[in-house]
């Protein structure tokens, strides 16, 4: 018998079976920037429409974990598609440099010993040891396949850097937003430092719930002696009560029991008689909160006299429906204050002890105080009740201690003054997801001032003087010669260079009649840092103001989108960003917080490793990541397994035109067959769908769509169908050539359209494609419809395709009876139910191909199998197989059908 294995046009190609992506990858990274396809793709897009999407800056220090990974490959997905859409799409990738991390890491990690250096010689450490953490973060981000300007990144660092910062600054000290008072902020004992809001995270601590009282002094008119009962959690800030507030339009009771009379809301009598063991009550009298205004009591520890005041925080959700005020140790505490003209009184130092303000408890950290406190409390017959409680308390985010409210002196940024501005640039936004309008107008309405001061070492120095009387100088034009002078030498000048030398030459005040000038020793927050990136990793790079988007995760509401938002409104007057993208948190298989006690830690570096960077940013194209999403190892081997059925999908594909070249053996639309201009529209109808889905940027749905087409569209059906044709036929048949141009067509859309997503594997695709006219796919644009529609085919062949899938069923279920084996050993009889069935079958042309079976007919009457508008039966097929396309039907002596045999002559084999 002979073979005919040589006679058939079998798939060529040396397109690897297995991407080996871990090996395979950093070699087209290599070739991307030998190539230097990043520059080339501006230079084309060079003179058209800008879309800029600016880094917001991760922290410098210690390799990337895998939210670093989902942020920067969805920055990367959306630079390389607007890229490859025309438009004029830079990434300069940043680093937050500054900060008490690398501080602490320098001095634990590293045994630096910072007592024994300058404030300018340990910076320069800090400095050293940031841009090293710099170079570790920028050879892994660039292994996730992503593509920016590596070698000019911005870092806030830098003396130019810097320098922007300075220039924001002295805008908003211009427009008199800038100012220093004493004032409680978030005190982070274990920092010894102020902290901003982002810098604050919430966890569980438990705390001394106590309820104590207050003996009343100046009664009013009430005939005898009464007690205030007051809760609180925090018993080391009492030695700092100057005052008890009320609600004016709360009711509150006074009640007698067990011999003394205590006044409470009324609404929180029943609880609290339970609570604190009350017996046999007697209501003596209701009164509004306003008639307890203006009333006075004995400090229970000090004797000191402090009165009840009114109070906007006061309700009546808990506690006792009185809150002692301590101006210096809380937000509503100081409002208040300011309002009863109230000392800001702090008797606690940096370290979190009690000062010498506090009489006995001086030298005590505020946890021992709070025990001394509730001691001296229950001995003096003023502590009714002491419990504990497990709440939600702010912690360093840092260190992960408990942090204090702490009266100090500190630069603030004010809120009040721009507030309505920075709403209606909220108002003017698109969110994504929307709840995030609400989010951030929510962060800004009850905000008040930001406090824009640190009391470290290793960041931005605050460029304000003090003349000799101690006054601040709070000049807009000194600020910006500071900025010319940290341009050209660095902000450690101001550490190593005398006050004279910074300033202007020149520079006088009659309030410093010796010339003498001091220096602030404070630095900037470091979200001052990171929020003007607009002006120092934006429009110093020459983008445009404001950006299109910013994109990072949802935590940073309350961090860079909200820094960046004051900046620029103070600065420039407008949002910096004109679109606000947020992606979760990410989470083990379970929805757990990643943790490395849990061992339950996804480390990108060894899923590139292992798997390869294109299996991780499937994975994040594949999940809807503007929620939290989940990453594990059993997850990402699911995902590599899709990525090798599109792998095959394409290497199938490319072997398929491995004799085909398009300058001369495309067949024009208009002369292909029904069949095939099906598939080129579905191609064009995915072209339209993807585009919309890259605009809105939801990338699970590309791939949802591009996998149905993969699996469903091409594996399942077109590329299953044209086996019979491309494998069978001449290899100038025209059958044959238009099903080749409808698969390079349906190669070279895919292989633009996955490029944003598995830019290594498209890459090499592309290097295959004998169809490329580029050094890399990158430089192709993305595909846009260009075939006119033909709904009448789409309508047809998408309603021939649910038959297909009922006769698909049919054999298969013929197959598990043994009436067949593989499916060209069948003939399919097909029973339509109704004249529109009868007239669709009748129309289309190569049902046995289309069908994957040797012989199809159609008539009347009913068969075994049942589809929704047909039945069918399913028979061994009447014949011989033919040895060449194993058809089975009439065959000649060498086993071969009269199609084999036409072919076999046409190519010259007897």
């Amino acid at each position: 018998m002979k073979d005919y294995k040589d006679t058939l046009n079998m798939p060529k190609t040396d397109f690897p079976m297995r991407g080996r992506l871990g090996k395979n990858e950093p070699r087209r990274q290599a070739f991307w920037e030998e190539e230097d396809v990043y520059g080339k793709r501006l230079k084309k897009n060079e003179g058209n429409t800008p879309f800029v999407l600016p880094d917001g800056p991760p922290y410098a220090n210690g390799d990337i974990h895998i939210g670093h990974a989902l942020n920067k490959i969805l920055k990367d997905i959306i630079v390389r598609d607007k890229s490859m859409r025309g438009y004029y799409t830079r990434y300069v990738p940043g680093w937050d440099t500054h900060g008490l991390p690398i501080e602490t890491a320098l001095t634990k990690q590293e045994g630096v010993d910072r007592k024994a250096l300058s404030v300018a010689e340990f910076r320069s450490k800090c400095a050293d040891y940031a841009l090293r953490q710099v170079d570790v973060q920028r050879q892994q981000f660039k292994r996730l396949g992503v593509l920016g300007e590596w070698e000019n990144p911005y870092l806030t660092l830098s003396g130019s850097y810097e320098a922007s910062q300075l220039e924001v600054f002295a805008d908003m000290v211009e427009e008199g937003l800038v100012y220093k008072g004493l004032k409680p902020v978030f005190w982070s004992p274990s920092s010894e430092t102020a902290l901003a809001e982002a810098e604050i995270e919430y966890s569980e601590k438990t705390s001394p719930s106590i309820y104590f009282t207050l003996d009343a002094l100046d009664t009013g008119d009430f005939e005898e002696s009464f007690k205030f009962l007051v809760w609180t959690t925090t018993p080391w800030t009492i030695p700092a009560n100057l005052a008890t507030a009320v609600s004016e339009a709360i009711d509150y009771v006074f009640i007698r029991t067990g011999g003394e009379v205590y006044v409470l809301a009324t609404a929180l009598l029943g609880v609290l008689s339970e609570k604190l063991g009350f017996e046999d009550v007697e209501i003596i009298r209701h009164v509004k909160g306003d008639a307890l205004i203006g009333l006075t009591y004995k400090h229970p520890l000090y004797g000191r006299e402090g009165r009840i005041v009114s109070g906007h925080h006061v309700t009546i959700e808990s506690g006792t429906g009185l809150v002692h005020i301590a101006p210096g140790h809380g937000e509503d505490d100081f409002i208040i204050g300011q309002q009863e003209g109230l000392d800001t009184f702090c008797p606690v130092d940096e370290k979190g002890h009690m000062t010498a303000e506090a009489g006995r408890y001086e030298g005590m950290f505020v946890e021992k105080c709070s025990k001394a406190v509730v001691e001296d409390l229950e001995a003096s017959g003023n502590l009714l009740r002491l419990e504990w409680m497990t709440h939600s308390y702010p912690h360093d985010w840092r260190t992960k201690k408990p942090v204090i409210f702490r009266a100090t002196d500190q630069w603030f940024a004010s809120i009040d003054r721009i507030k309505d501005r920075l709403v209606e640039e909220v108002e003017n936004v698109e969110w994504m997801p929307a709840w995030g309008e609400t989010r951030m107008v929510n962060m800004l309405k009850d905000r008040v001032s930001w406090c824009i001061s640190r009391q470290r070492a290793w960041g931005v120095p605050i460029p304000v003087f003090y003349h000799e009387d101690g006054d601040a100088i709070l000049d807009a034009d000194v600020i910006r010669h500071v900025s010319k002078v940290f341009a050209e030498h660095g902000s450690n000048v101001w550490y190593e260079w005398e006050a004279k030398d910074l300033l202007p030459e020149g520079f006088k005040s009659e309030k410093s009649p010796n010339g003498a000038f001091i220096k602030e020793t404070d630095t900037l927050d470091v979200w001052f840092d990171s929020g003007t990136s607009h002006q120092g990793g934006m429009e110093d790079f020459g983008m445009p103001y404001p950006a299109d988007l910013y994109l990072e995760g949802s935590d940073q509401y309350r961090g860079w989108f909200n820094s960046s938002l004051v900046t620029g409104v103070a600065s420039r007057g407008a949002a910096p960003y004109r679109q606000v993208l947020t992606h979760g948190f990410t989470l083990d298989g379970e929805g757990h917080k990643m943790s490395k006690s849990l061992g339950n830690v996804v480390d990108p570096n060894e899923v590139m490793t292992t798997l390869g960077a294109d299996i991780l940013r499937l994975w994040v194209a594949s999940v809807e990541y503007t929620a939290d999403v989940r990453i594990s190892d059993k997850m990402m081997k699911q995902i590599a397994e899709s990525y090798r059925k599109i792998r095959n999908t394409l290497r199938f594909m490319l072997g398929n035109l491995s004799d085909f070249d398009p300058s001369k053996d495309t067949v024009s639309y208009d002369d292909m067959g029904e069949v095939d201009r099906y598939m080129m529209q579905k191609v064009e109808k995915l072209i339209e769908d993807v585009n919309g889905y890259y605009e809105r940027y939801a990338f699970d749905d590309v791939m949802r769509l591009a996998n149905r087409f993969f699996i469903r569209d091409l594996s399942a059906f077109y590329l299953d169908y044209i086996k019979d044709i491309v494998y069978i036929e001449a290899a100038d048949d025209p059958q044959r050539r238009s099903a080749q141009t409808v698969v390079d067509h349906a190669l070279f859309v895919l292989v633009r359209l996955i490029t944003p997503i598995l830019p290594h594997t498209a890459e090499e695709v592309y290097q295959h494609y004998p169809g490329r006219r580029e050094s890399s796919v990158y430089l192709e644009d993305m595909p846009v419809r260009t075939l006119r529609e033909e709904d009448a085919v789409l309508e047809k062949y998408d309603a021939f395709m649910d038959i297909r899938d009922d006769v698909l069923k049919a054999l298969e279920a013929a197959r598990d009876a043994k009436t067949i084996g593989k499916s060209l050993q069948a003939k399919v009889i097909l029973y339509p139910q109704d004249a529109p069935t009868r007239e669709l079958l009748e129309s289309v042309d190569n049902l046995p191909q289309l069908f994957i079976v040797s012989q199809v007919a159609i008539e009347e009457g009913e068969g075994a199998y049942t589809g929704e508008r047909l039945s069918l039966d399913v028979e061994r097929a009447e014949g011989e197989r033919c040895e060449r396309c194993w058809q089975v039907g009439e065959v000649d002596e060498d086993n071969i059908c009269p199609r084999c045999r036409n072919v076999l002559e046409t190519m010259g084999h007897d």
